[in-house]
């Protein structure tokens, strides 16, 4: 029996053998932020297929890691239940960038499925668009009969990228899973259930959409295919699921032995199991790739599915920490083909325990309020709204909402619950329209026209007799600009860097005897061209016209210092942090460099110093940098970094320093690192969940940073009369002593003035049966000073109600103090939320104490009038 990694390997082979390139796995974690997490094969080669981007082959194949669990593309809710559906899996796919079309494509899968992997034809269905007479006719030349050669619409068979774009018909393979082939009928195809299942999708990406909806034809059309390694795995192995594949029930065993149950598909532990299988893989894969659990965008989704998994952890009695043992059996599984697992297999490990204590606290947390929305279920039923605010808010999956509900004699509204949810998705769709990326203007590709702009930059900052390639305003192709307007301007070749890797382009000049352009930016909009932005500050120029390019080499040079000193950065973070850490992004400007990379936590002031330490060692050691040109697999074998964002071809650009930091790199970079002079870092902070952002400056930049610096500290210890600015601290803390006693001695002054009003306003208690109500305004006190005059009050007037209203400019604050003895009739939230709605705001709190704020101070009177009306209501 051929295992899930045989499946693999035969089929790359089986493309490499046909003339294809054999592209590596992108991260699922995307370069592209429209996405979530790589999806498909397709997304590393979207900008190729856009026409962005031009590589040196024109077919490639590759097994790609995809997560869908989010946006337009999320099984998250169907994993477990289904025989099919995973947030993880491996999509292998062959890709044609305007070489072979449909007939090849088709060719390829019919000799892959029936003469490599041996699949019985009788089991085999082919499906066309409905109006694509030309897949057709090529699946009977293959030999497929034409019965079961299927017809179906633009739901099931029409691809496109987004609202507009490249775009196509598509013809999918289906398999029978049935145990008699006797059985295979045509209305299984697409149909309910697993009887029949999509096993290849073959996408002919022959038009382009536009946003008036019509179609044109593409010069090159091009293919996409996908084939789920797990289905595929599942077909081959003759199993009904793609959970029996070697390639997942492995991990379930081990689930199983930790639960001490035994594994059945048809049972609610079976489906626990599942999740947590699957949950575990997209654990694994997201973490090795950079992606940790937050709260915000795909490192929500990522802690979503992580408690997912613990949650089914609990439901199977496994009450310890559990999820990273499993997650490290999918590091030992899956290490062979993607050997990053085992690199970051201390991370994923750390991580993993870390989230799983984290959820242990947040469950705790939403069972409290779990409490408040069955306290709200009205006749028995538990609103769809609460039920997804807890599953959107604290990640309470709705059968374990449905399960503690149904102990409690209630149940969930589970028709609002879905309902929430699917509103949900329509955001999440919405949000992701329009984010495939858009095919790069015609002006561009003409003025590529397959001659790739030369950048002789990185020797030289001044060209003379340079030729005007191409003029360009607004996006189309001019003869002539002229003195005060703007545009682009494309040169033969350049010593204009053009903004890639975060390098900002290069500004300057073009200039010649009969005009002087502005080079305000410098971009590369398709991979190959240079684009100049200009202004024309007199003359005019036009295409085949001669001009000097002149470079502006001092903000050349400090933006060099800057990329080379990111380089140092990048090696001292790994050494000093670890080797997990991966840039998530940069920029590298003449005035600072900004790096974005990945951690799980804040750095201490020891590791900063270090890190500073580390890179200044480097810079005083006026090493040279070597750059030279290597292969991508030399490049790799040598332990060189790959940098966020770029691009690489067979031959790449290394830039080293030896013995210290070798990347991949096509900027531009100091000679020596003493060229650098000084690095200091001005910040360290957070920008998403696990990324982590450093801001710094070198050179003049880093000595004017510690002259302001110095400039401070002398004239604090001028201020403070201290002898040295080591003393500084003492005094500053000193000064925050006398600070805090000073303002608690205020604050009971406050509380004290505010108990003597309140004592002269103890008459206008009014008495409800018997409860006592106490409505007033007080002033100056904080949160804390409120509740004590809360307390004191109560205290004086035994069984009551106070309620204590402040403003504070346009808004006002409400605190409700119920006595202890009268919360089995009233409740401090119900009453404080009443009055919220009056000074329009909201609020709540628990049944002794609430608090709650208001937009309208104005009417804070009208509000505390109502109080004892409010009160009598509650009473009944």
């Amino acid at each position: 029996m051929l295992t899930g990694h045989d499946i693999r390997h035969r089929f790359l082979d089986y493309f490499a053998r046909h003339g294809h390139r054999i592209v590596k796995s992108s991260p699922v974690l995307p370069p592209d932020d429209t996405l979530l997490f790589t999806n498909a094969g397709m997304n590393q080669f979207k900008d190729v297929f856009t026409g962005r981007e031009t590589r040196d082959y024109t077919r490639a194949a590759s097994s790609q890691k995809c997560i869908r669990a989010g946006g337009k593309h999320n099984d998250l809710d169907e994993v477990g239940k289904t025989a099919r559906h995973h947030t993880f899996f491996e999509m292998l796919g062959n890709f044609s960038f305007g070489d072979y079309f449909k007939e090849e494509a088709i060719a390829f899968a019919w000799e892959l499925l029936l003469r490599e992997f041996k699949l019985p034809l009788e089991r085999l269905w082919f499906t066309v668009y409905e109006d694509d007479d030309e897949a057709f006719a090529l699946w009977k030349k293959v030999g497929a009969p034409a019965d079961r050669i299927l017809r179906f619409g633009k739901k099931e068979n029409f691809w496109q990228m987004g609202e507009t774009g490249p775009c196509g018909p598509c013809s999918e393979i289906h398999y029978f899973l049935g145990d008699d082939p006797a059985d295979n009928r045509p209305e299984y195809v697409n149909g309910p259930g697993d009887t029949t299942v999509e096993i290849w999708n073959l996408v002919f990406m022959q038009f382009e959409r536009f946003a008036d909806g019509t179609l044109k034809p593409l010069p090159k059309p091009s293919v996409d295919t996908g084939a789920g390694l797990e289905r595929l795995a599942s077909v081959l192995q003759g199993k009904k699921t793609n959970y029996d594949t070697d390639l997942i029930l492995p991990i379930i065993e081990q689930i199983a032995a930790r639960a001490g149950r035994d594994y059945h598909y048809d049972s609610p532990d079976g489906i626990s199991m599942r999740v947590i299988a699957d949950h575990a893989r997209a654990t694994a894969f997201s973490i090795a790739d950079g992606i940790y659990p937050g709260n915000t965008g795909r490192n929500y989704v990522l802690r979503k599915i992580m408690r997912r998994a613990i949650w089914h952890g609990r439901r199977l009695g496994i009450d310890n920490l559990f999820l990273h043992d499993i997650t490290a059996f999918v590091v030992a599984h899956m290490a062979t083909a993607f050997p990053e697992l085992q690199t970051q297999a201390e991370v994923i490990a750390r991580v993993v325990t870390t989230e799983e204590k984290l959820f242990s606290t947040t469950l705790a947390a939403g069972r409290k309020r779990l409490d408040e929305a069955f306290r709200r279920a009205e006749q028995g039923v538990v609103s769809g709204a609460d039920a997804f605010d807890l599953y959107q808010t604290y990640g309470l999956p709705l059968d374990l909402i449905a399960y503690i509900a149904e102990q409690r004699g209630l149940r969930v509204d589970e028709a609002g619950f879905e309902a929430a949810l699917a509103e949900e998705r329509i955001r999440a769709r919405e949000s992701w329209k329009g984010g495939a990326a858009k095919a790069v203007a015609p002006a561009y590709q003409a003025a590529l026209d397959g001659r790739p702009t030369v950048f002789r930059g990185y020797d030289h900052l001044s060209l003379p007799d340079l030729r005007v390639r191409a003029v360009i305003r607004q996006g189309e192709l001019v003869e002539v600009l002229r003195a005060g307007e703007t545009g682009e301007v494309v040169l033969d070749e350049t010593p204009f860097y053009a903004e890639s890797g975060g390098q900002v382009g290069d500004t300057g000049l073009l200039e010649n005897e009969a005009a002087t352009l502005r080079v305000t930016d410098t971009v590369a909009p398709v991979t190959g061209l240079t684009v100049h932005r200009v202004e024309v500050l007199r003359g005019e120029v036009r295409a085949n016209d001669q001009v000097t390019a002149t470079v502006d080499a001092d903000r050349r040079r400090r933006t060099m210092l800057n990329h080379s000193a990111t380089h140092l950065l990048h090696a001292a973070l790994r050494e000093v942090l670890g080797a997990h850490v991966k840039q998530a992004g940069s920029e590298v400007a003449p005035d600072k460099l900004r790096f974005d990379f990945t951690h799980y936590a804040a750095l201490s002031a020891d590791e900063i110093a270090e890190i500073e330490r580390l890179v200044n060692a480097q810079i005083r050691r006026n090493a040279s940098l070597a750059k030279r040109e290597m292969t991508l697999d030399t490049a790799v074998a040598a332990g060189a970094v790959a940098l966020f964002g770029e691009k690489y071809g067979d031959v790449v650009r290394v830039v080293e320093v030896p013995g210290f930091s070798m990347e991949l790199c096509g900027g531009t970079h100091v000679a020596a690192t003493g060229d650098i002079g000084l690095f200091k870092i001005i910040s360290e902070s957070s920008i998403a969940a696990g990324v982590r952002r450093i801001v710094a400056v070198t050179g003049e930049a880093a000595f004017e940073r510690f002259q302001a610096d110095e400039a401070i500290l002398s004239s604090l210890t001028s201020t403070f009369r201290l002898g040295d600015t080591g003393d500084i601290p003492a005094q500053v803390e000193k000064l925050q002593t006398s600070l805090r006693q000073a303002e608690r001695e205020i604050e009971d002054l406050r509380l004290k003035l505010a108990r003597q009003r309140a004592e002269a306003a103890l008459d206008e208690t009014r008495t409800i049966g018997d409860v006592r109500v106490l409505a007033l305004e007080a002033a100056d006190l904080d949160k804390s000073g409120v509740r004590q005059l809360a307390e004191h009050l109560v205290g004086r007037l035994g069984p009551a109600v106070v309620v204590i209203g402040i403003r504070s400019g346009e808004k006002v604050s409400l605190a409700v103090r119920v006595a202890d003895a009268l919360t089995n009739r009233l409740k401090a939230g119900h009453i404080v939320r009443e009055l919220a709605a009056i000074v329009g705001g909201g609020g709540g709190g628990r049944a002794d104490y609430a608090e709650a704020g208001g937009k309208d101070a104005a009417r804070l009177p009208e509000a505390l009038q109502a109080t004892p009306a409010i009160v009598e209501r509650f009473l009944g």
